[in-house]
């Protein structure tokens, strides 16, 4: 072998290990994700029709595709001029023209037909055993359950992927991007009606496996519904582009057994009764500054940043900014009722008096504002009453 051929050998070997490292690399990350080629699993009746919907329309679409090709494809090889081939003269063939009439009609009715009893089914929101209100915040979940044993439970649902997974600072969770603090817990085999509605623009309540996927429109109310037959957890995400962070929003319910959602239901009025706070309490600077910082990383810093200096312009500094250090009144005023023409959405309906007061006070103390100011829930309040 010579110089110059050695020379080549070794690239050719370069080129190949460089190759081979792709391909280790490509199969490791195809190990290591769940590649899916269909729609989720259904688990409910509903859902399910969808599916097998879905299902006939691909094999159907399939057969014509490959059938209109197959005869275009050989049509365009085998009738050409080097074959002996020439062009046609003729029209107005009636026969023709009907049957290209009546086989798209056909195909039409056959798929017409049970994608509208799929249609009317989903829209039978009647006879409900338990109706929840699904309110969209940019960008969480505001649930209220508004019947049954249920009624007067409220909750938010909140995404609770850590922000070093959303940074890139630590490996991605099992479901990132699909997981809350706070779940949808629903009892298996029971007809769930979803009134979905929204505080500031339009979201979407969207679960695959169950076939729902309701627009949350600002001053409407739609509704839809599922009836799980399945125990276990399922998850989707607001389908609406809603805005920053709309990729943050995720939904999450959880259906369990009756004797679970009794459980469930019990525990989480004793868990309401336990945070309620009384209105009259004084808090003392510590108490609001840390549990504030709880409240803020839940509700602001995806906007204003942990560390308070934002996104400007669209999500301004509260780090050394003149509103965070003018007036309490003006500040809490903010918090409670947004600012219009802005991404500043109201809280007012999100939170109650002790977490406005703790957040605002938390941010005239954090980072380098330093205020040491003390608000009071009897002060949120009485801007409420205003």
């Amino acid at each position: 072998m010579t110089k110059d051929e050695s020379k080549k050998f070794a690239g050719l070997k370069a080129l190949l290990a460089v190759l081979l490292a792709g391909s280790l690399a490509v199969f490791a990350g195809v190990a290591q994700a769940e590649w899916k080629l269909n729609l989720q699993e259904p688990v409910t009746d509903l859902a399910r029709r969808i599916y097998d919907l879905h299902t006939f329309l691909t094999i159907f679409i399939t057969i014509i595709f490959v059938g209109v090709f197959s005869v275009l494809g050989y049509s365009l090889v085998m009738h050409t001029r080097k074959r002996g081939h020439k062009a046609a003269d003729f029209h107005d063939n009636t026969t023709v023209e009907i049957i290209w009439t009546l086989i798209p009609t056909v195909i039409l009715i056959a798929i017409a037909f049970p994608a509208t009893i799929a249609l009317v089914n989903q829209r039978d929101t009647s006879k409900p055993d338990l109706t929840i209100k699904a309110t969209g915040y940019q960008w969480k979940w505001g649930y209220e359950y508004m019947s049954g044993d249920a009624t007067g439970i409220k909750f938010m649902s909140v995404l609770s992927t850590p922000r070093a997974q959303i940074e890139n600072k630590e490996p991605k969770g099992d479901h990132y991007l699909l997981e809350v603090d706070n779940r949808l817990v629903v009892p298996v085999n029971k007809k769930v009606r979803i009134l979905t509605t929204a505080a500031d623009v339009i979201h979407n309540w969207s679960v695959p496996a169950f076939a729902v996927k309701t627009d949350a429109v600002p001053g409407f109310v739609r509704d839809g519904w599922f009836k799980a037959e399945k125990e276990g957890i399922y998850r989707g995400q607001c389908s609406e582009l809603c805005g920053k962070d709309h990729g943050f929003m995720p939904v999450v319910v959880e259906v369990v057994s009756e004797a679970k959602y009794a459980e469930w239901v019990v525990a989480k009025q004793t868990e309401m009764l336990a945070a309620a706070d009384d209105p009259n309490k004084v808090f003392t600077l510590d108490e609001l500054v840390k549990r504030g910082e709880k409240v803020y990383a839940t509700n602001c810093a995806g906007c204003h940043q942990p560390t308070g200096k934002g996104l400007p312009p669209a999500f301004p500094a509260l780090d050394g900014s003149a509103l965070v250090k003018g007036s309490k009144e003006g500040h809490i005023a903010i918090v409670l009722n947004g600012k219009s023409g802005t991404a500043m959405a109201a809280f007012g309906a999100q939170l109650n008096d002790a977490d406005i007061a703790s957040v605002v006070a938390y941010e005239r103390n954090a980072w380098s504002n330093k205020l040491n100011d003390v608000i009071q829930p009897a002060e949120v309040k009485a801007l409420r009453t205003k």
